[in-house]
């Protein structure tokens, strides 16, 4: 390791919420992701900030953002490294978590916020335009899931009473849909769905698995107009749950989705089965059944509640 990637020795914060823990940030050159990192660092954490420091359309734009972050945590006293892995590389996901593993002795965080966009309507979207945004989020998202449950799963045979926090980013769009969005929403619906997954299959290993759906002014939210200084719209909103996730604050909470902003904080209650009523195979008999099915349900839920 080169004296310049060698991480500050500065011990964490006494009062910090994750003292001693190694946390992993995706996307963290900027915006939400850079506002995680910095909340993490100064609760104590050691900080991977992995950024490639490309444009939202996924285009080298000439800047080294992660290494901007790892400047800022290390002036303020904290503990950081610059990663420029990309997420979507299955070996590169892996070598993230090595990075992890050989700088600071230890993974216990996964923060996955790299993302794209590609915004366009179904009849217009190229493949490229799908694949693209599929591969930065959805197989992202797994890749470096897979390599650091694995590095979760051969630590707990060793020191079974350490704990594993994997925070993953979903959206509003994923959730519950928006036009233009075909891409986008269906990488962060499969997010979602993989958390809930993820944590009926970690919890043996001692990790929980979460996903939050941030609401504040980014690169990625521009586009959608309003104040950009509303206080609302703050980063440090979402940031605040993302710590509280990574910390021992929320031992046993897993599987469950959290919408935050600087106008709410809420849990998403997802899918439920509906009122059941007998099937039939006969067209007029089960439309009128279904009819009625639908009448007692609840419209599906929209972006802003």
């Amino acid at each position: 390791m080169s004296a310049d990637h060698a991480p500050k020795t500065t011990p964490p914060p006494a009062d910090g919420s994750c003292p001693g823990r190694v946390a992993i940030v995706t996307g963290a050159g900027r915006g939400l992701g850079a506002e995680y990192a910095r909340r993490l660092a100064r609760a104590g954490a050691a900080v991977v900030v992995n950024d490639l420091g490309v444009g939202l359309d996924g285009a080298n734009d000439g800047t080294a953002p992660a290494d901007e972050v790892v400047a800022e945590i290390r002036a303020a006293g904290g503990r950081a490294i610059a990663s420029g892995h990309d997420v979507s590389s299955w070996k590169e996901a892996g070598q993230l978590v090595g990075l992890a593993v050989d700088t600071f002795g230890d993974l216990d965080v996964l923060v996955n916020n790299a993302g794209v966009l590609r915004d366009r309507t179904i009849t217009r979207m190229t493949e490229a335009e799908w694949d693209s945004v599929i591969q930065v989020h959805l197989k992202g998202t797994f890749a470096t899931t897979h390599h650091a449950a694995n590095h979760w799963r051969e630590r707990h045979r060793e020191h079974p009473g350490r704990a594993g926090r994997l925070i993953n980013t979903t959206s509003v769009s994923g959730l519950f849909g928006n036009a233009g969005q075909a891409n986008y929403s269906a990488a962060k619906a499969g997010i979602a769905a993989m958390t809930i997954t993820a944590s009926l299959e970690l919890g043996r290993y001692g990790v929980t698995a979460n996903c939050v759906s941030p609401g504040a002014a980014t690169r990625m939210t521009a586009a959608l107009g309003g104040d950009p200084d509303d206080p609302s719209r703050s980063p440090g909103f979402p940031a605040a749950v993302v710590e509280w996730l990574a910390s021992d604050r929320s031992d046993g909470v897993t599987g469950r989705v959290f919408l935050t902003s600087g106008k709410r904080v809420s849990v998403a209650e997802g899918w439920e089965h509906g009122t059941p009523a007998a099937p039939s195979e006969d067209l007029a008999e089960l439309g009128a059944t279904l009819h009625g099915l639908l009448a007692a349900a609840r419209p599906n839920a929209a972006m802003r509640g």
